[in-house]
């Protein structure tokens, strides 16, 4: 029989998983700046869970899972989108979110797994969804996920069969969309 957790229990796991929201958003600035950097990104945003304050949830591990007890959202990944005018560029994204990901390992001693940085990539002007940004070393890598339909006709552009991309998970675009945003950790990156 399952026990109920102590109320420092709920505080200590819910804290934990702040503590884990605001390790994504660090990461996701460290990503958003080295991708600034890439000559084909006309700016980034930071969309999905770890953008907004985390709503309340039964999660899925236990106890909270089997005794249906909500507490905050578990951010499992960083989610940033980014409008790129090219994609023959892809390879450059790819290295610079590696590169971010063993800076941060050699800095902290551990850090995300390049897995747990999904980088969607949306047509300038449009928005419309065109893939994400591949996470092996060589496209096609021959895994399972190459096998999915249209994945590595551009190379380094990942496809996932029966996945839509919402376009209301992107945050607007304020003001004028060539003068350049200061990033954080809920907002959009023009570059100029």
């Amino acid at each position: 029989m399952l026990r109920m957790p102590t109320k420092a229990a709920i505080v200590a796991e819910e804290r934990g998983l702040l503590e884990r929201q605001r390790v994504f958003r660090f990461v996701a600035d460290r990503v958003t700046a080295a991708l600034a950097q890439c000559r084909s990104v006309e700016a980034i945003a930071l969309i999905g869970s770890v953008a907004c304050p985390l709503r309340r949830e039964v999660p899925r591990f236990a106890p909270y899972k089997q005794l249906r007890l909500p507490i905050a959202h578990e951010c499992k990944d960083v989610d940033l989108a980014a409008w790129v005018s090219r994609l023959d560029g892809l390879d450059e994204l790819r290295r610079a979110r590696g590169r971010v990901v063993g800076e941060i390992v050699a800095e902290c001693g551990h850090g995300p797994a390049v897995h747990e940085i999904e980088i969607f990539l949306l047509e300038p002007g449009t928005s419309r969804y065109l893939g994400r940004l591949c996470y092996f070393r060589q496209c096609s890598a021959g895994k399972r996920d190459c096998l999915a339909d249209g994945c590595g006709h551009q190379s380094f552009l990942k496809q996932h069969d029966d996945f839509s991309f919402y376009p209301e998970a992107i945050p607007r675009l304020w003001g004028n969309p060539k003068s350049p945003l200061r990033i954080s950790s809920a907002a959009i990156l023009v570059l100029a």
